[in-house]
């Protein structure tokens, strides 16, 4: 199995992160959209490590679980892999060449770039088109990631009834996603657009120039220091303090000592992020910034990152535009949403 191999059977988008799973499925008609399933369900502690999966079981019937909630029937799923466990390339080959040809060139590419013995990683390639000023090369991008990575997902889906058809990797199932959202943005079709996707554990960091993705960072930050101040100041669990986080109950000081800190040091990374981007680039600035991920949906945090970094800022919806089936809650698929964005982009992959 590839890791972009596709199909046109219905999949459910599987986003497996460090704090829970994440289910979507979508159907289509008449070039719309429709949600008809979806659930989040946590996971215990350190099931997920930065993106890795560490207690295969445990992931598995977190799956099991959103699947008997979310009340799906389909037995296909789209998964995918971290970009810190994905090594990508351009590589520059002859066109016209023949799909056996092909292939036999991207073993001999990828056996240059890829620092692990070729028959220890998963790899795949996709033709993005003619190199230009060269009208005889296309440029190819080669995915690789160790077996191992791919093949525990594959697991954890098996145990949680599904089947994997697909896996991907988490950033183009992002720009997958982005591309539900650039109509939602007031900045042009090819604008410079800063993709930042504050998870649990880890933030993202994709710059697309015209929908396409040009630079990905991640770094350790995320919600759960947010969870752990909570559970430290007022001495609550792992599940209570993530409760209280979403559905209020914690005392008024919390919004100025707990919330409001990590709201800067959240604009903090986002600068500090972009900087990077800067320091390794052409660019130094980008049109707009796109906050995605489970902090995104902190009130007030795009205004204050827009009004620190001065940059025009959103929350991610891809779901904005869909219709809902009635077994979808409006008001908690709102809530969700901006952390949705990976889930989104491997559930658009019944439609490629």
């Amino acid at each position: 199995m590839g890791l972009f191999a596709s199909g046109k059977a219905p999949l459910i988008g599987v986003d497996i992160s460090s704090t829970a799973v994440k289910l979507l499925q979508l159907s289509q008609s008449g070039g719309r959209y429709r949600v008809e399933h979806y659930a989040v369900e946590p996971l215990p502690p350190n099931a997920v490590v930065e993106k890795n999966i560490v207690e295969v079981e445990a992931v598995g019937e977190a799956i099991k679980r959103a699947m008997a909630r979310c009340g799906s029937k389909v037995k296909t799923a789209a998964a995918a892999v971290a970009g810190s466990a994905v090594i990508t390339k351009l590589v520059s080959m002859q066109a016209g060449m023949s799909d056996d040809d092909m292939e036999d060139q991207v073993q001999v590419d990828a056996a240059q770039y890829i620092p692990y013995p070729i028959d220890e990683v998963s790899l795949d390639f996709e033709v993005l088109g003619p190199v230009k000023d060269s009208p005889d090369m296309i440029q190819v991008l080669l995915a690789a990631s160790r077996t191992e990575n791919v093949e525990v997902r594959v697991a954890a889906l098996d145990l949680g009834g599904l089947q994997a058809k697909v896996v991907d990797v988490e950033a183009f199932a992002m720009e997958n996603a982005f591309r539900l959202i650039a109509d939602q943005l007031s900045v042009a079709k090819d604008a410079l657009v800063a993709l930042v996707d504050v998870g649990a554990t880890m933030t993202t960091l994709n710059v697309l120039r015209g929908q396409r993705s040009i630079y990905t960072r991640e770094q350790v930050f995320g919600g759960k220091q947010l969870t752990d101040e909570v559970m430290r100041r007022y001495g609550l669990s792992y599940e209570e303090a993530g409760l209280a986080k979403r559905q209020g109950g914690l005392p008024e000081s919390y919004e100025v000592e707990v919330l409001e800190p990590f709201k800067e040091a959240m604009v903090q990374q986002v600068g500090r992020l972009l900087q990077f981007f800067y320091a390794g680039s052409e660019f130094n600035r980008v049109d707009q910034i796109v906050l995605a991920g489970g902090c995104a949906s902190i009130p007030g945090v795009a205004e204050m990152v827009e009004e620190q970094l001065g940059i025009l800022t959103a929350v991610a919806n891809p779901l904005a535009k869909m219709s809902l089936s009635n077994r979808v809650q409006a008001q908690s698929l709102a809530q969700d949403a901006p952390s949705l964005m990976i889930a989104c982009g491997l559930a658009l992959r019944s439609f490629d």
